[in-house]
């Protein structure tokens, strides 16, 4: 796609407008099918963004996205364009505003409610320093279901400065909007419908929705003028809101609420645009541990009243539609609210139920307090099913979840799993419900078949030594995708007359202790798809501290990950096959 320049976006008429945000679409729908990424969600704010452009000046003028993902038009719009189709690409651009990127991306942003208290910390530093540019957060609807949203307006209602915060209500985040403020918002909605879209503060309206009229005043007490509600698909109008928008900054902080659809300007995701929220290559998606999950958890409600499935706005995307169907009365979706729902599993749990909480690894980060305070600390049998495990691939720095058992080993009385494949993950699933504790079941994106073999009972706490031999080293692999990396190797070293017995860790905590103690190689090599630092090589390692073994632990090095595909990013930041197999030469080397 061609570059669109500042000054052709601020001189172009209405016509040429629209003609411009086709091109962005066009640009936006060949680049994911090609590189995969957030589609519907991009496509709902292309106006939107185009608008911004043009009644605000970039980078001068700072614009923070909440969550980020649907910065495409925002990229494409600040000098990107002829590397857009490196969306998502090892070395090429991030699905999500970055710093070291782009001057245009002032703050970095992948998870939700941050916009908010980036952007006062962004408008407070502006009044310190004496300058005078306009300072945008650009919030969707499903943050505003987050604890930190309210936490910010709390505190900018008494800071004394100006920030635009942009309301863009598609009625969704991944799934529909859930609890009282997506009713709030709809309320507005239907209410701002019958009177005058922008202008003067509510107060002053004679606004015949009495409803409507009190939902606003929720945010003027915040001491945020409300403006709105504007099609956010109609560029006329939103050149105008924003006009007015920016001129109500010089007397404080503004909220425009703008009303879009997700998926607009491309019939089949208007029509899906939960499936559509985030493609693949060439469209399709990979959900088979989430299949898993949703098929087995509804397997185990049948047969168990007290099963309930929990989860923070990502009903579809972990594969719980199925169960939220079939058990309306016992499937909680909180929203973007990953602390309550801890608690809720906890306090759920504490009164006889069997709670399942799935959750993403990147966004159990943000439970992290009510994981050890409310769960752990009092032993409740909250099952967490922690998807996305390891490297995830093209979503970046933000969304690898490559921390979990670094967190997540400390913490007493948490067992943590890690199946090898589909059919393991499903036993494992089975076995939980008789386990009287907190269990966390960990897997990867992608799906990982295993052998067609009758399934085994799985034993609390204990290892399995898929390939025995009396050589000196063994590999002991965390997780599927370790347990492939081993085999890789393997099969090289077989080739070579090399050897070494393979260990699956289906249980990285408690360790079996007993198969450890009883291991007569001298050479351990341990593979973990986590950073090494406070992983399970490091616990292993901790194990043989007085035994003359030699540990060698492969996993992440101290670094953030950027975005790639999977299997790239664990050769080159520490999970590499011809590393690992230059130890193995090593050590029959030096025998």
């Amino acid at each position: 796609m061609r570059e669109i320049c500042d000054g052709e976006l601020k001189n172009a008429s209405l016509s040429q407008l629209k003609d411009i945000c086709r091109e962005l679409r066009e640009e936006i729908l060949a680049a994911v099918f090609a590189c995969g990424g957030h589609l519907s969600s991009n496509l709902g704010a292309v106006e939107l963004t185009v608008a911004l452009h043009r009644v605000f000046d970039f980078p001068q003028d700072k614009i923070i996205f909440d969550v980020g993902h649907q910065c495409y038009a925002h990229k494409l719009l600040s000098g990107r364009a002829g590397r857009f189709r490196t969306l998502r690409q090892e070395g090429g651009l991030s699905g999500f505003p970055k710093r070291s990127e782009s001057e245009y991306d002032c703050y970095g942003t992948g998870h939700a409610g941050t916009a908010i208290s980036a952007a006062l910390g962004f408008a407070k530093a502006r009044d310190l320093k004496g300058e005078h540019h306009n300072v945008i957060a650009l919030v969707g609807d499903g943050s505003f279901n987050n604890g930190l949203i309210y936490e910010a307006l709390n505190s900018l209602s008494v800071l004394n400065t100006s920030v635009l915060i942009v309301l863009n209500d598609n009625e969704m985040s991944i799934s529909k909007t859930v609890g009282s403020m997506a009713g709030i918002l709809e309320e507005v909605r239907k209410g701002q419908s019958e009177c005058s879209k922008v202008s003067q503060p509510v107060s002053d309206r004679n606004d015949p929705s009495q409803d409507a009229a009190e939902d606003i005043r929720l945010f003027e007490r915040f001491g945020l003028r409300y403006m709105g509600v504007v099609n956010g698909h109609d560029m006329g109008e939103l050149l105008t809101a924003l006009e007015e928008a920016k001129s109500a900054l010089r007397e404080g902080s503004v909220l425009l609420h703008v009303h879009t659809r997700k998926g607009y300007g491309h019939p089949f995701c208007e029509n899906a645009p939960t499936e559509t929220h985030g493609v693949g290559k060439g469209g399709e998606t990979e959900r088979e541990f989430s299949a898993a999950l949703g098929e087995e958890l509804v397997s185990l409600a049948a047969r168990d009243s007290r099963v309930v499935a929990v989860t923070a706005a990502m009903t579809d995307s972990l594969g719980l539609r199925r169960f939220f169907d079939r058990f309306p009365e016992r499937a909680f979706d909180v929203g973007i609210c990953e602390e309550h729902a801890s608690i809720l599993c906890a306090a759920l749990a504490a009164a006889g139920m069997r709670p399942y909480y799935a959750i993403y690894s990147t966004f159990l980060q943000r439970a992290y307090d009510e994981v050890i305070h409310d769960v752990c600390a009092q032993n409740l049998p909250v099952v967490f099913c922690i998807d996305r495990a390891g490297v995830t691939g093209r979503d970046g720095e933000t969304h690898q979840g490559v921390f979990d058992l670094s967190f997540l080993l400390p913490v007493p009385n948490l067992t943590i799993a890690v199946p090898k494949d589909i059919s393991e993950f499903r036993s494992m699933l089975r076995m939980s419900t008789q386990w009287n504790g907190p269990l966390a079941i960990r897997y990867p994106r992608e799906g990982i078949e295993g052998e067609k073999q009758a399934e085994s009972p799985i034993e609390f706490g204990k290892f399995d030594v898929l390939h025995s031999t009396m050589s000196d080293v063994v590999l002991i692999a965390a997780g599927g995708r370790c347990l492939d990396l081993a085999r890789r190797v393997l099969q090289r070293a077989w080739a070579e007359g090399l050897d070494a017995t393979l260990v699956h860790a289906r249980f990285v905590k408690p360790l079996d202790e007993a198969l450890l103690s009883g291991l007569s190689a001298h050479t351990v090599i341990t593979l973990e798809d986590n950073v090494l630092i406070g992983g399970f090589g490091d616990a292993v390692a901790r194990f043989y501290r007085d035994s003359d073994k030699k540990v060698l632990s492969f996993g992440y090095r101290d670094c953030f990950l950027p975005h790639g595909a999977p299997r790239d990013l664990m050769r080159e930041y520490g999970l590499d096959e011809e590393e690992i197999l230059t130890c193995l030469r090593e050590h029959y080397a030096g025998r």
